[in-house]
Parts: C-alpha cells; sequence; structure tokens
C-alpha cells in the first residue's frame, strides 16, 4: 500500500513538473458538473470567476445545450442587459434547479452595477433590471443599499461627488538635490 502511495505521489509529481499541467482532462468532461460550476460562478459576478471557467471550457463543448444557454445568459448580464437576462433565465429555469441562492446574488450583481452607473434612477427600471420584483422586495434592496425614493418614484442610488476624494501632493525638494541639477546645466 505504502509503495502504490509513494508511486501515485511520484506521477503527480512529475505530471505538475512539465507541460501536461495545464492540460483539462477533456475525455472526464461532464456537462452536467461544468454548468453547475459556470452558474455557481455566475453568482460570484463582479468578480472574474465566469470569464476565467469560460476559457477553461474546449470549443466543442460550448455548443452543448446547457453550456451554451449558460454561456448566453452570463454574457447578458456582463453587458448589462438585465431585463433580457430574466426573459432567458424564465425560459431555461431548469437550469437553476439546486442552486440556493442564484437570483438573489444576480439581484446584487445588478445593484452594484446600478450603485456604481446612476445617481438617481426611476422605481420602474430598477424593478425591471431586478427582474419584476414586488414593492415589499424593491424596498428590501432599496434598504440593504441605503437608497432612498422621493415621492415621484425617483430612487436616490448615490452622489457620485461622495467618490471623489481629493489627495494632496506634497513633493519635498531640498535644495543639495536642486543645486547639483543647476550647476551641471551651466
Amino acid at each position: 500500500m505504502g509503495s502504490t502511495f509513494e508511486q501515485m505521489r511520484a506521477n503527480v509529481g512529475e505530471l505538475l513538473r512539465g507541460i501536461d499541467r495545464y492540460q483539462f482532462n477533456p475525455a472526464f468532461f461532464q456537462t452536467s458538473i461544468t454548468s453547475q460550476i459556470l452558474l455557481k460562478a455566475l453568482t460570484n459576478l463582479p468578480h472574474t470567476d465566469f470569464t476565467l471557467c469560460k476559457c477553461m471550457i474546449d470549443q466543442t463543448h460550448e455548443e452543448e445545450r446547457p453550456i451554451r444557454q449558460i454561456l448566453y445568459l452570463g454574457n447578458l448580464l456582463e453587458t448589462c442587459h438585465f431585463q433580457s437576462f430574466w426573459q432567458g433565465l424564465e425560459e431555461n429555469r431548469e437550469l437553476i434547479d439546486g442552486i440556493t441562492g442564484f437570483e438573489d446574488s444576480v439581484r446584487k450583481f445588478i445593484c452594484h452595477v446600478v450603485g456604481i452607473t446612476y445617481q438617481n434612477i426611476d422605481r420602474r427600471l430598477l424593478a425591471e433590471m431586478l427582474g419584476d420584483q414586488t414593492d415589499v422586495q424593491i424596498k428590501s434592496w432599496l434598504s440593504k443599499y441605503g437608497w432612498t425614493e422621493n415621492e415621484d418614484g425617483q430612487i436616490f442610488v448615490y452622489s457620485q461627488e461622495e467618490n471623489v476624494k481629493p489627495k494632496n501632493i506634497v513633493e519635498k525638494i531640498d535644495f543639495e538635490s536642486v543645486s547639483s541639477i543647476l550647476s551641471t546645466s551651466q
């Protein structure tokens, strides 16, 4: 048993040293597992997990049904076509079976995008972007992000002026360093 373990350790060590460490064993590809990984990576937007996972998929597998739909949905999110994303998700509801919190994670990403893009947004537009949420659900997202709504249905998202942080740059140049430059320039 000990010799088998040592032999496996040596094989793994050899694989990690050469160019083979970058091969992903396409013979063991499983569409269902890959789909789950891609969907979980979507829940972590705006981080680059989804892009990294996409790059690891062989082109021959990109056209398989669930992967093609997930890549399409991911593209809609990355390009901020949120209303189209919710329509596409509704047509492919079975994709997210078993992934707890998928929709709320996507809504969190959408709120992140809204927060860095808008100062004010119409309540109706925000509701559409978040997947036609009810008034109670919208109020929940507003309170979570500290956004306020006025009586005209406009939501104050964020003052972009608060993001601007002036920085004082102070340069200290002593006379000795300048005097050597002046003496060589004459």
